[in-house]
């Protein structure tokens, strides 16, 4: 299990985290690490020490997204594909076109999208199973994200209808 504050207390930057598991994976784990990993600055551990000791800013966080994908589906409903996940802090829509849809939301929405497709690989047939996708994060504050995800379904709903036609 890999466990990183950067997730579960919305704090990319201070890079802290751990790793559990069985003794063979640890074993592999540590002899990686020696071959280039740094150590962990003091203030760096005294503040992940801080946060792993505080469950309530993380039920707030929690709660906080929960809030975001009901925005999201009270938007999208059932359109383009729109699932509420069982966890995390992406969208993933189905799109048709990840990468043409990622451009359309841009131009005409001002908002940065993922293609899906970049983030997988081709099979050996050449399907890449992400393709279809983009990926949204949820990341900004609920006004935002409410704002956000209003763009992109107007873009989107654009799209699909000049894609219709």
């Amino acid at each position: 299990m890999f466990n990183s504050l950067s997730k579960r207390s919305s704090c990319p930057g201070l890079r802290s985290g751990f790793i559990a598991g069985d003794a063979r994976l640890i074993a592999m784990f540590t002899r990686l690490r020696s071959y280039g990993g740094a150590g962990v600055p003091l203030p760096t551990i005294a503040a992940a020490t801080a946060l792993y000791r505080d469950e309530s800013h993380v039920e707030a966080n929690r709660a906080l997204y929960r809030a975001k994908f009901d925005t999201a589906a009270r938007i999208f409903g059932t359109r383009h594909g729109f699932y509420r996940p069982g966890g995390g802090f992406f969208l993933w829509l189905d799109v048709g076109d990840g990468e043409a849809a990622a451009r359309t939301i841009w131009r005409e929405a001002g908002v940065i999208t993922l293609p899906g497709g970049y983030l997988a690989r081709p099979d050996a047939a050449g399907f890449n199973p992400g393709a279809a996708f983009i990926r949204i994060a949820l990341v900004h504050d609920l006004e935002t994200t409410t704002v956000g995800l209003t763009r992109i379904a107007r873009a989107l709903d654009k799209h699909q209808r000049a894609a219709a036609e």
